[in-house]
C-alpha cells in the first residue's frame, strides 16, 4: 500500500470523524430534554403497571408506589451500564423489601407479567418493520457490524441451545431457592394474580402499560428530531423494532452494540451517514446517562443507599440471611 494511499485513508477517516462530531453538535437541545422527559415518564408508567400487579398479588400489604418506582428507575439505569440486565437483580431484591411477607418467586412472577404486554406489542411492530423493506432479516443479522447479533444469528443451533439452557436454568434456580416445589408453584401463581382477573388487567396493568408505551413512541419521536433523522410514526415503529431485537440479545449494557448496528443499518437512506451515526450512538448515550442519573437519585433518596454495588451487597447478604433462617 503506497503512502499516498495511506494518507488518503486516513484524510476519510478523519473527514467522517469531523462529520461525526458536527452532527452531535447539531443536536436540538429543547426536543432533546422533550424526548429524555418522556422517557423518563415511560418509566414512571411501567412502574406503576408493576405496583398494580404488586397489588393485585399482595392486597393487604401497604406497598408505597415511590419504592417500586424507584426500583425500577434503579434498575433500568443500572441495566444501561452492565451487561446481560443485571440491573434486574436489584430490582428483584428492592421489590422483595418493599413487600416484606413476599418471596423472591412471586416478585420474579410479578416482574414477569410485564411481558404479557411486551409480547403483544412487540409483534405487530416487529411484522411492520419487516416490511418495510430498511429491515434486516433475520439471517441477514450475521453480517451486522455488532458481534453478540451477528454470532447468534450465525450460530442458530447454538443459539436455541443457550436459550433452552438458560430457561432450563433459572426455573432450576427459582425451585432451587425454594423450600419446596409445591411452595415455589404457589408462589409464582401468587405473583400471576393479577392475570386471573382478566378486566382488572386490563384496567390496571394492560392499559397503564399502553400509556407509557405511547410516552415511549413521543420519546423517541423527539429524539430523533433533536438528532436530525426526522421524527414520523414509521421512523419511531423502526426504532422500536430495533429495541425489540436488542432486547433479545441482552449481553451489552442496554443492547448497545446491536442497536447501534441496527439503527445504522435501518435509517441508512433517512439521513446522512454521520447524522445516522450521531443518532445511534448519542440516543443511547442520553437514555443511559438520563436513566443512571435519575436511577441513583432514586437509590439515595428512596433507599438510602450510596451506591448500586451497596444494592448488590445488601441484596447478596439479605439472601444468605433468608437460606440461613430456612435451613
Amino acid at each position: 500500500m503506497s503512502a499516498a494511499s495511506i494518507l488518503d485513508g486516513a484524510g476519510n477517516f478523519l473527514d467522517a470523524l469531523q462529520s461525526f462530531f458536527d452532527s452531535l453538535a447539531r443536536v436540538d437541545l429543547v426536543d432533546l430534554a422533550i424526548g429524555l422527559a418522556a422517557f423518563v415518564l415511560y418509566l414512571t408508567m411501567r412502574s406503576r403497571a408493576l405496583h398494580n400487579i404488586l397489588r393485585a398479588a399482595y392486597p393487604r400489604e401497604q406497598i408505597p408506589f415511590k419504592r417500586i418506582w424507584g426500583a425500577y428507575i434503579a434498575a433500568y439505569g443500572f441495566n444501561n451500564v452492565v451487561p446481560a440486565r443485571g440491573g434486574d437483580v436489584i430490582k428483584l431484591y428492592l421489590v422483595k423489601t418493599t413487600v416484606p411477607t413476599s418471596t423472591y418467586p412471586a416478585i420474579f412472577a410479578a416482574i414477569c407479567v410485564e411481558a404479557v404486554f411486551d409480547l403483544t406489542i412487540a409483534i405487530p411492530v416487529l411484522l411492520f418493520a419487516f416490511t418495510q423493506g430498511v429491515f434486516p432479516k433475520p439471517p441477514d443479522f450475521a453480517q451486522l457490524e455488532a458481534f453478540d447479533l451477528s454470532f447468534f444469528a450465525g450460530n442458530p443451533q447454538l443459539t436455541l441451545f443457550l436459550i433452552t439452557g438458560l430457561a432450563v436454568a433459572a426455573l432450576a434456580l427459582f425451585a432451587f431457592l425454594s423450600r419446596s416445589v409445591a411452595a415455589f408453584w404457589q408462589n409464582v401463581r401468587l405473583g400471576f394474580t393479577v392475570l386471573t382477573d382478566r378486566e382488572r388487567y386490563l384496567r390496571e396493568v394492560w392499559l397503564v402499560q399502553f400509556g407509557g408505551w405511547l410516552l415511549r413512541c413521543t420519546a423517541f419521536w423527539f429524539l430523533l428530531e433533536a438528532f436530525g433523522v426526522g421524527g414520523s410514526v414509521r421512523n419511531v415503529l423502526l426504532v422500536l423494532g430495533v429495541n425489540a431485537v436488542a432486547a433479545v440479545v441482552p449481553f451489552t449494557p442496554g443492547g448497545a452494540g446491536v442497536q447501534q448496528a441496527l439503527l445504522v443499518k435501518v435509517f441508512a437512506g433517512a439521513a446522512t451517514g454521520a447524522t445516522v451515526a450521531a443518532y445511534s450512538v448519542g440516543q443511547q448515550i442520553a437514555i443511559a446517562t438520563v436513566s443512571l442519573s435519575v436511577g441513583f437519585i432514586a437509590l439515595v433518596t428512596v433507599f438510602g443507599f450510596r451506591s448500586f454495588g451497596d444494592v448488590v451487597r445488601e441484596g447478596r447478604a439479605h439472601r444468605e440471611a433468608e437460606r440461613a433462617s430456612a435451613s
